[in-house]
């Protein structure tokens, strides 16, 4: 087997191959292989190309099976693919993604971190003297927009820290969906239960229904004391509106673990978001972290391992998109 890695997904050659039954050849290629056509010779003819993004002006070479090595697939253009080319995602971030979450909920609740950096052995006696009761989790109300896999595997965790938990999906009916909530409701109901979430968490998938879809009237449906947490894609939340929200303090808090704009590789400086949302004391800004685990890449390449020894095979794959 020929196996091209494009860009981040080349650091995990090693995991990978520790994975494989199926003999293979490694072809290790910079992140800008996904756009241009100066590497096509050495992706021309593979067996498999792994690639977070691939996007072209032109046809790209032939390949047979393109495996994104995460969920996300806004950043394959399919119109490019070579004939008969199957292309497969892989997940198993809700973990991770979930557990962020959770700990976006408790910092809110319970201030560790600063409370924490706040302790001082000569003050101890007036801090301790003057403590005033703080929040907890148990009794609130967590609205999830998206109630895929990390929806879900969020809402396990929230339902067992007592939080009710409403679900937003496509897939509700009669106030019931698949998995672990206690009440559902479709995307059409959400500005009518904003009002209820203590916790709005976004984990929906960005296309073209949701580009942009949690805007001002989602804002301004939420509670002065709510709190939101973006998990999903940056471009789900109307990025002007969200800063104006923040700023004017009309929802309590946010916490943003995902971007309008990233960098295309080493030395590439980009601004995140065109508002400066880390001015802004209600807002709490991470690096897109919440998914970056050791467990995570393990469990990812022993999935893509699994699909290509079952390619070998002649077999079918798993978390098949499209083609074949």
């Amino acid at each position: 087997m020929k196996i091209v890695m494009i860009g981040e997904a080349a650091t995990h050659q090693a995991e990978l191959a520790a994975a494989l039954q199926t003999p293979s050849r490694f072809v290790a290629l910079p992140r800008q292989a996904h756009e241009s056509a100066a590497w096509d010779e050495q992706i021309e003819g593979a067996d498999v190309l792994v690639a977070m993004r691939f996007k072209r002006a032109a046809p790209a070479p032939r390949f047979r099976l393109l495996h994104v090595p995460g969920a996300g697939l806004d950043g394959i253009d399919f119109a490019v693919l070579p004939e008969g080319c199957q292309v497969c995602n892989v997940f198993e971030h809700e973990i991770p993604m979930a557990e962020y979450a959770m700990a976006c909920l408790l910092e809110h609740q319970i201030g560790l971190a600063r409370v924490g950096a706040a302790f001082d052995s000569a003050t101890f006696s007036e801090a301790y003297l003057s403590r005033r009761p703080r929040g907890e989790l148990y009794g609130k109300t967590l609205l999830i927009l998206g109630f895929g896999r990390i929806g879900q595997a969020v809402a396990v965790r929230a339902r067992a820290f007592g939080i009710r938990v409403i679900a937003i999906s496509s897939r509700a009916r009669d106030g019931r969906v698949e998995g672990p909530m206690d009440e559902a409701y479709t995307e059409a109901e959400l500005l009518a239960q904003l009002p209820r979430a203590d916790f709005v968490v976004l984990s929906c998938p960005l296309n073209e229904h949701t580009r942009g879809a949690f805007g001002s009237a989602q804002l301004a449906a939420m509670r002065r004391d709510a709190v939101l947490v973006n998990i999903a894609r940056a471009a789900v939340v109307d990025q002007q509106a969200l800063y104006q929200a923040l700023r004017d303090e009309r929802i309590a808090r946010a916490f943003l673990d995902v971007w309008y704009q990233y960098p295309a590789g080493e030395g590439d400086a980009v601004q995140p978001a065109q508002q400066p949302f880390e001015t802004l004391p209600n807002a709490f800004c991470t690096p897109h972290i919440s998914g970056w685990t050791h467990g995570l890449f393990e469990r990812r390449y022993r999935v893509i391992a699994e699909n290509i020894d079952r390619l070998a095979r002649g077999e079918v794959l798993v978390n098949q998109v499209t083609g074949g």
